[in-house]
């Protein structure tokens, strides 16, 4: 397969997007810090609160590496159009195929942090009691027979 000087060019509108979807949920994410410092700052020291704190570390750290893998991406990306303006073309494919499973790595570490985001509403909702947790099939049964 020959590649062109636009073939890794195509990645950087879809690296984009995503290190700005990933900056996004970092930002959403320390509001929730902010939010929980308060919290825990106003004596109300449950089990809740500190499983919330947990997630929320895992959570960084995760968003950190997510993020890390996305300019490593765009550097891989920059240097297999280097090696393409320099025909060097067994080196430009080599790092054209490293870039893209790094933007897949970066891509499941991104799918581990909305499953870990999903736990923490979990978590939030698990506070308020009396609430069922119906399943998905009886949601929708009640959602129909409503209608």
């Amino acid at each position: 397969m020959d590649i062109t000087i636009n073939t890794p060019a195509l990645l950087f509108p879809a690296i984009s997007l995503i290190m700005l979807a990933y900056t996004n949920r970092f930002l959403a994410l320390s509001n929730r810090v902010r939010s929980l410092h308060d919290k825990y700052e106003g004596h109300e020291n449950r089990p809740i609160i500190h499983a919330q704190i947990r997630n929320l570390r895992y959570r960084l750290k995760l968003i950190k590496n997510m993020q890390a893998l996305g300019v490593l991406t765009f550097l891989s990306s920059i240097l297999c159009m280097y090696f393409i303006y320099n025909e060097w073309m067994i080196l430009a494919h080599w790092v054209f195929a490293l870039s893209l499973f790094i933007f897949a790595a970066s891509l499941a570490l991104s799918l581990l942090e909305i499953q870990l985001s999903t736990k923490a509403i979990e978590l939030e909702l698990s506070d308020i009691e009396g609430l069922d947790d119906p399943s998905v099939m009886e949601y929708i049964k009640k959602k129909f027979e409503k209608d």
